[in-house]
């Protein structure tokens, strides 16, 4: 497409739009499934067992948007970034690729009470030290 000789603009403005809707429409089913999982949540009889099951699902949520966010970021790099230099995509481009795999592990390891007070006792000592 860099060498067309022709305006370009419908090109972009359409692959723009089929990558906002993807993600729109992945968003908006993703947001409809919590709201049912939400309602069934709410609906349960013990207060403990509703902590446990949000506990679950603000784990979900963050997965999801550990792994959304850098999606979006590459996507407009690609798009609105051809000014910028080349190792700018690049670490965008390793950020998408490592950052989700590597926070995902911690963000569902953190739920767990054992390893939320080692990590906690870990960060006291390094601001004491």
């Amino acid at each position: 497409m860099k060498r067309a000789c022709a305006d370009i603009t419908v090109n972009i403005i359409y692959g723009l739009y089929v990558v906002l809707s993807t993600v729109g429409f992945d968003s908006l089913l993703i947001v409809l499934s919590y709201t049912l999982i939400l309602h069934t949540v709410m609906s349960l009889a013990s207060p403990r067992e509703r902590i446990r099951a949000l506990n679950t699902c603000v784990s979900h949520i963050l997965a999801v948007l550990v792994f959304f966010i850098p999606v979006i970021g590459v996507s407009m790099i690609h798009r609105f970034g051809r000014h910028l230099p080349p190792i700018v995509h690049a670490l965008v481009a390793y950020v998408y690729l490592v950052v989700p795999p590597v926070l995902n592990p911690i963000i569902y390891s953190v739920k767990s009470k054992p390893i939320r007070e080692a990590m906690l006792k870990v960060l006291r000592d390094k601001r004491k030290g």
